[in-house]
Order: C-alpha cells, then sequence, then structure tokens
C-alpha cells in the first residue's frame, strides 16, 4: 500500500469521516492491509468563505503549499484534500511538489457526466458552498464534461447550513435546507459538492442520483494506495 497525504482540517470532523470511509473500503484482516495515511488536521488554515465571499480574509494558498510540502516530505506518495472549495487553490498545491494530486472535483464531475449520460441528461445539480459557486470550482471541468451545473438560488441558508454542521448546532434544519435546496433544483444527478454537506447526506430525496464528492475522492484514495491507478 502506498501512503496517501491528506490536506485535511477544512472542516476537521469532514477529514475525520474521509479518513472513516477510507478505513471502510478496505476489506482487511489485518492492520497492515489498511491503506497508510498521512493526515495534517489543520483548522487554521485560513477561511476560504473570508477568501472568496468576503474579500477581507487571506489568501489560503501559500498554507496549503506548506501543507503539501510537508506531507511530501513525510512520505506522502500522493495527496488529496477533503475539502470542495479549496480545490480553488489546487494549482499552488500541484506546484509544490510533484506529487499526483487527487482531484475530487475532476474525478466527481467524471462520473457525474457517466450518470448524466445515462440518464440521457446534459445537467448536474452542485450542491455546494457560495464560496464554491463564486470560485467557479466547478465550472471549467462542467463545461469540459459537456455539463450544465445548477446552483441553489438561497445562498444564504446554504450557507447557514454549512455553518450549523460545523458547529454541530440546529442540524435538523441544516438537512431541511439541502433537502429543499436538492428538491428546488430538480435535476436527477446532483453532486453533494461540500463535504460538510456529505455528513447528512442523506437528506437528500431517493429519487436523485447523488454523488459524493468524498465518496469519489474514497475511491481514489483506495486505487492509488493499492496501485490500480497512478493518479
Amino acid at each position: 500500500m502506498r501512503p496517501v497525504g491528506i490536506l485535511g482540517g477544512m472542516g476537521p470532523e469532514a477529514t475525520v469521516d474521509l479518513m472513516r470511509r477510507v478505513l471502510a473500503a478496505v476489506p482487511a484482516s489485518d492492520d497492515a492491509d489498511h491503506v497508510p495515511l498521512i493526515v495534517h488536521q489543520n483548522p487554521q488554515v485560513p477561511s476560504r468563505i473570508a477568501h472568496l465571499i468576503d474579500r477581507t480574509g487571506e489568501d489560503p494558498g501559500p498554507t496549503l503549499a506548506a501543507m503539501a510540502r510537508g506531507l511530501a516530505g513525510a512520505g506522502a506518495q500522493a495527496l488529496a484534500m477533503p475539502c470542495n472549495t479549496a480545490h480553488h487553490y489546487a494549482p499552488a498545491i500541484k506546484a509544490a511538489t510533484d506529487l499526483p494530486f487527487l482531484d475530487m472535483v475532476a474525478l466527481s464531475v467524471e462520473e457525474a457526466r457517466a450518470e448524466a449520460t445515462r440518464l440521457g441528461r446534459g445537467d448536474v445539480a452542485i450542491l455546494c458552498s457560495p464560496a464554491t459557486r463564486i470560485a467557479c470550482v466547478f465550472d471549467a471541468p462542467c463545461k469540459a464534461a459537456g455539463l450544465t451545473p445548477h446552483y441553489a438560488s438561497d445562498e444564504p441558508a446554504m450557507l447557514a447550513a454549512i455553518r450549523a454542521i460545523k458547529s454541530r448546532h440546529d442540524l435538523d434544519r441544516a438537512r431541511a435546507t439541502l433537502q429543499a435546496a436538492s428538491r428546488a433544483i430538480a435535476t436527477p444527478v446532483q453532486i453533494i459538492a461540500c463535504t460538510e454537506f456529505s455528513l447528512i447526506a442523506d437528506a437528500l430525496p431517493e429519487t436523485v442520483r447523488a454523488i459524493d464528492t468524498l465518496d469519489v475522492l474514497t475511491r481514489a484514495i483506495v486505487a492509488f494506495a493499492s496501485g490500480a491507478s497512478d493518479g
């Protein structure tokens, strides 16, 4: 098994959830059968919301680049990051080391393209933070895949739901917000494009073909670590 470095802490619970999913994805009979993860759980990464929405915060790029270099120095052979919005800063991460970057956004869009094609559709819902939309994180990959992205119209409610999940406060309202956004967009293929929303993914209607970016990243990590993929 090849070790994978995780740029984590955005948020902390989503990073822990990714680790749980990677553990569950491996049919292990002993500790040594599991994927070696080198995790930098850094909740002090500058706020993506403050930088992208408020336009007052520090650029997270240099911090993420430094984390990437540290993970490479610790022995990681690939890098992964369980935060959709932070993929806006992927160029800084990729420039910091020669390691392959397991791009959660690109991989999720490719899976959405395959599912949309199967259903005869050309569109996809992106259930995400307003910062992810503002940064156009999914727009270029969707365009390349021939998909039209649709976003929730009530962005303040989506942001409030994300903050509620981070603080573990009023999760029922957060679930209701996510479900309402999903129903309002009314597109059969929907990407859960916020790792906070991944924690309440069961709020989506059963009629939706949901693609959870954390699940996609989990599969990519296991494939790389086992040698089934070179990233």
